[in-house]
């Protein structure tokens, strides 16, 4: 199982991050569509060696025309290291942070997926791009803008899932899935392995066809003095999802979906601080992989040991290097 990490800094210290996280013995390092661009630290990423993907870049406010440029030459540069992980956001963040439109979501991602392939096509085959759906169309390719085949082949596209539809996406056309890091052990167990399973035999697929990235939310030191503190982020970003109603799955599983009328009425009042002390400690510990590195490698082993062929540490608090470099190691043990 192989073992990710963010890469989040500015842009003036991302060479000397990716740097410094590829000498913990990371296997890749992803970016998120959060303060800072999605795609730009992977370039600078794909010089340590690691694999690198984002997980996720946000598919509706771009163009498959643009998201194709980016992946083909981010392939490219990595030597093949590189997947396109695609996730859809929500209605208010499509609207109103992007400017886009939000239409239907899984039906407008499974038009994402195929003009990707199709554009793909093209320049690795000369395919005829001749893609034409409801919600977008692809069908002009002169050679002043065609980048021609790549070594590695076309980069494989990963998508970020959680919900029943996505996840049947995900298994029927994805070459990967991004299990959501708002999850617990017994969520996974009880509804989304379970979908992954259905969909794969749904579309005669095996589940080596399918990269399963599993995604955990992780408060990791080895100093016990730090873990309060740690524990406080991981309680804010448990709060963060919960008051999203595309995650109330989760919480309905572990019988507290009677927080996410309180926590949605705080974030839409702007009250973010508050919504980590509604989040007990029976809550965290089901969500949050936390303690020492040797704990939280037991945790991740638990978890994905058996069906992830990587996993990806979000780390609300941040961990420490040593500390990163220590849980790489016991996981590997």
């Amino acid at each position: 199982m192989k073992v990710d990490a963010l890469l989040m800094a500015r842009p003036p210290q991302l060479a000397e991050r990716a740097e410094a996280l590829a000498a913990t013995g990371v296997d890749g390092l992803f970016t998120f569509e959060g303060p800072h661009d999605v795609f730009l630290p992977l370039a600078i990423g794909a010089g340590t060696g690691c694999d690198v993907y984002t997980n996720v870049a946000i598919a509706f406010p771009r163009s498959p025309m643009h998201l194709a440029h980016q992946s083909w030459d981010l392939a490219e540069l990595s030597d093949g290291r590189f997947a396109l992980g695609l996730g859809t956001q929500i209605k208010a963040h499509i609207d109103r942070r992007y400017g886009s439109t939000w239409t239907k979501p899984v039906a407008q991602m499974t038009e994402w997926i195929d003009a990707l392939r199709a554009i793909y096509a093209r320049w690795q085959d000369g395919a005829e791009l001749a893609y034409e759906g409801t919600y977008t169309r692809h069908t002009l390719m002169t050679p002043a803008f065609d980048p021609g085949p790549l070594a590695s082949g076309p980069p494989p596209i990963w998508l970020g899932a959680l919900g029943r539809k996505m996840v049947e996406l995900a298994t029927a056309k994805a070459d990967g899935m991004l299990i959501h890091p708002f999850t617990s052990d017994r969520h996974l167990r009880d509804a989304t392995l379970p979908r992954i399973d259905a969909g794969l035999a749904a579309a005669g697929r095996a589940a080596a066809d399918l990269t399963l990235v599993g995604q955990s939310i992780v408060a990791c030191t080895s100093d016990p003095s730090k873990q309060a503190d740690l524990d406080l982020a991981a309680r804010w970003m448990i709060g963060f999802y919960g008051s999203t109603p595309a995650y109330v799955a989760v919480l309905e599983t572990e019988g507290r979906d009677g927080l996410h009328p309180e926590l949605r009425r705080l974030s839409r009042e702007g009250r973010w601080d508050e919504m980590a002390g509604l989040i007990d400690d029976d809550l965290l510990d089901a969500v949050v992989l936390r303690g020492d590195p040797a704990t939280v490698a037991a945790r991740l082993q638990a978890r994905y040991g058996d069906r992830a062929d990587r996993v990806a540490l979000s780390t609300p608090g941040g961990i420490d290097d040593d500390d990163l470099a220590a849980l790489v190691t016991e996981v590997r043990a």
